[in-house]
């Protein structure tokens, strides 16, 4: 099964940044293919509050948990496999196979791309290892992202010409052709979503389930408030990316930026500033907190921010970026337990919480 999603060009910080940041979420249209896409959690870990939640199940064999994509009733793992890092440059294909070998076997069934990582390498990559490993095709969802494509004026953008007119009438077309089952948007604002509903509603189209976008302890108010009222009128759900903020919340760039490091790298520039900032350093002085909060639960403070996007209500899944296997490990191996507690304690420690409109009306 293949998810789409479409982006526009407005609403992009800027191309060097959504290409090379979070690992998953590229501005663009985002299909889901041919089979399902899943994350991973243990067995003994309690099931959180919220109504995305409320279906959540365990995997048969695994104890990977599923979850619905939106009202789509699509069920995609809790976590998912990006191939923006895992399919990078600097990842072989031998490693690219055995991450997603690790991920698959761990239950994940949620494997996400896009036409632009790699320069298009990703793509070809990830067919590839499926084609050699023979995995049932109804057992697991690729998901894609289309704006960025090759270098010539129509081959990148949502025009008709390049995703085969409009966006909501040429995924509807992309959909009916067999193409894709069902389509998502990435990095699009509550109002552009909405809109897309609407023409959908208006015009016979199908309209999009989902939303890609980044989600970790300090991006908060585009997840926490405006998507989950998506949810109750239309039914959109969410899949986040960069739970560990491109690396700021592993804790690697407390004592600077390591010359092994991603931001230390040609083209990071812009993350190696933003490490560097004022509001950097403040962020780093909050992860030294949240890593002995972590060494009190016993879990590495990466496991702590995955099993945090995944208390918030309507995150269907959270896609991992990962370099290695003992990265991928960890990460599958989320904290057993979000308790109301725990949840308190980070809270007051980030002191970002947003409000919902109603809280802010009283």
């Amino acid at each position: 099964m293949q998810v789409s999603f479409a982006c526009t060009e407005h609403n992009l910080k800027s191309r060097s940044e959504d290409r090379l940041c979070s690992g998953q979420g590229s501005n663009g249209n985002y299909i889901s293919q041919g089979s399902v896409k899943i994350k991973d959690a243990p067995a003994s870990r309690q099931a959180p509050q919220g109504h995305a939640h409320m279906k959540e199940a365990m995997g048969r064999h695994t104890t990977m948990k599923y979850r619905n994509l939106g009202k789509s009733g699509l069920r995609v793992s809790c976590l998912g496999l990006g191939t923006w890092v895992t399919f990078g440059s600097q990842i072989s294909d031998e490693m690219a196979e055995n991450l997603m070998t690790i991920a698959y076997e761990n239950g994940v069934n949620l494997f996400d791309t896009a036409e632009v990582y790699a320069s298009g390498r990703a793509e070809i990559t990830l067919g590839n290892i499926i084609k050699k490993k023979g995995w049932r095709r109804s057992s697991f969802v690729i998901t894609t992202k289309i704006y960025w494509g090759g270098q010539a004026e129509t081959e990148r953008g949502l025009s008709r010409k390049h995703i085969i007119e409009e966006i909501v009438r040429a995924m509807t077309f992309v959909i009916n052709q067999g193409m894709a089952m069902y389509w998502g948007t990435s990095r699009w604002s509550a109002m552009e979503i909405m809109e897309a509903y609407s023409v959908a509603r208006q015009f016979n189209l199908i309209p999009p389930v989902c939303e890609q976008a980044e989600y970790h302890y300090f991006q908060r108010d585009k997840v926490e408030v405006q998507l989950p009222e998506l949810y109750h009128k239309i039914g959109v759900g969410a899949m986040t990316w960069s739970p560990l903020a491109c690396g700021l919340i592993t804790g690697k760039y407390s004592d600077g930026v390591p010359e092994c490091s991603r931001a230390a790298m040609k083209g990071y520039q812009w993350l190696k500033e933003r490490v560097n900032s004022e509001e950097g350093r403040r962020q780093l002085a909050k992860v030294k907190e949240l890593h002995l909060l972590a060494d009190r639960l016993c879990c590495t403070a990466a496991q702590l921010a995955i099993a945090w996007c995944l208390r918030s209500e309507g995150v269907s899944s959270v896609l991992l970026g990962v370099s290695n296997a003992d990265q991928l490990v960890e990460n599958l191996g989320i904290l057993s337990q979000m308790t109301p507690q725990t949840i308190t304690e980070i809270d007051a420690l980030l002191g970002n919480k947003p409000h919902s409109k109603k809280e802010s009306r009283a």
